[in-house]
């Protein structure tokens, strides 16, 4: 379940950041080409806040940790997370 929920996690961040990039692109102009300067860039568009992009950065580095799942302790942690990222 756990492992699961991780590669989930991976496939929407994947997804997220990426639509993400498009719109940004599209309706703003802007060029992003990483998840963080995509999340921040939002940010200064107004599409998120402060506290979203903070948590956005933060989800960015556990997302770059899901290749470490292989741990346990990285594995647990980033599942404990997963509900606080579900409302970004």
């Amino acid at each position: 379940m756990r492992d699961a929920a991780i590669q989930r996690f991976e496939y929407t961040f994947e997804a997220l950041w990426k639509a993400l990039e498009v719109y940004l692109q599209e309706r703003e102009g802007v060029l992003c080409a990483s998840p963080k300067g995509c999340f921040r860039q939002a940010f200064q568009s107004g599409w998120l806040t402060l506290e979203e992009v903070e948590r956005c950065l933060v989800m960015t580095d556990d997302r770059n940790l899901t290749s470490h799942t292989y741990i346990e302790e990285i594995a647990e942690a980033l599942y404990r997370k997963l509900p606080d990222y579900a409302q970004i």
